[in-house]
């Protein structure tokens, strides 16, 4: 505990500011949390991936967040959008038979 009258003060400041950055921050984190759950079923992606991008603005533009994290956790976002509009459908994916031969090897060496 602080003995100084403006460390006191200082720490009342302090705790009221992270009470009430938590709130942006949390939002935050949950938009972009959303907006990744969407993308991932594809369902409304849009919608969210925008919201999750002004709530990072807002976030960094209070100065809850710095710019840059923002920035990056934008990126990061659209980065997984692009790919997830690029990528095919998940049931014309098929996978890669392995030849008989090499099946009955692997299966001889266990």
């Amino acid at each position: 505990m602080a003995n100084i009258k403006s460390q006191i003060k200082r720490n009342k400041q302090n705790e009221k500011r992270r009470l009430r950055n938590r709130t942006v921050r949390g939002a935050a984190r949950t938009a972009v949390k959303n907006a990744q759950k969407t993308l991932a079923s594809g369902t409304e992606a849009q919608a969210s991936l925008k919201s999750a991008i002004s709530t990072l603005d807002k976030a960094a533009e209070k100065g809850v967040i710095h710019p840059k994290n923002a920035a990056r956790r934008k990126s990061r976002l659209m980065k997984a959008a692009n790919k997830a509009a690029s990528a095919p459908a998940p049931a014309a994916v098929e996978k890669k038979k392995t030849p008989a031969k090499k099946a009955a090897k692997k299966t001889e060496q266990k």
